[in-house]
């Protein structure tokens, strides 16, 4: 029993909790970047709730509760916590003072510029145009 704990431990510590070492993201960052990138969410475009980015990657690609991935999405846009913030967010992130940020329904985010290994930035619609998403509210 302890061997499986032990071997089922070190399997979440390199699978989950270590960043890659050829972009330095964790699956949940790359689940993030990619669930904004296929909802239209590109640094060319108008900033959107980060509760759409949230529901997003919940829903198509990491079902585990919208806490873990909101307090993913705030880390990737404040510049103290990260080298380069990958998410352009406009409203209260948080502070380096450990203020926590504000409700993900008061924030809102833009994806930021991709670096490539080259070191240059590039934007993402540069490499795969596409259209804005479009919501349709009911009327009543």
């Amino acid at each position: 029993m302890q061997r499986s704990y032990i071997d089922y431990a070190m399997s979440v510590i390199v699978g989950r909790a270590l960043p890659e070492v050829r972009d330095g993201l964790k699956p949940v960052h790359r689940r993030v970047l990619y669930a904004m990138y296929d909802s239209g969410f590109r640094p060319d475009r108008s900033h959107a709730k980060s509760a759409r980015s949230v529901a997003e990657t919940m829903g198509n690609y990491h079902p585990h509760g919208d806490a873990s991935i909101y307090d993913t999405l705030v880390r990737m846009a404040q510049p103290w916590s990260m080298r380069y913030p990958l998410v352009d967010g406009q409203g209260n992130f948080g502070s380096p003072g450990n203020d926590p940020p504000a409700a993900m329904r008061y924030c809102i985010t833009g994806d930021a510029l991709v670096a490539l290994p080259e070191g240059e930035s590039v934007r993402i619609a540069d490499i795969v145009p596409g259209a804005r998403p479009t919501v349709t509210t009911p009327s009543t």
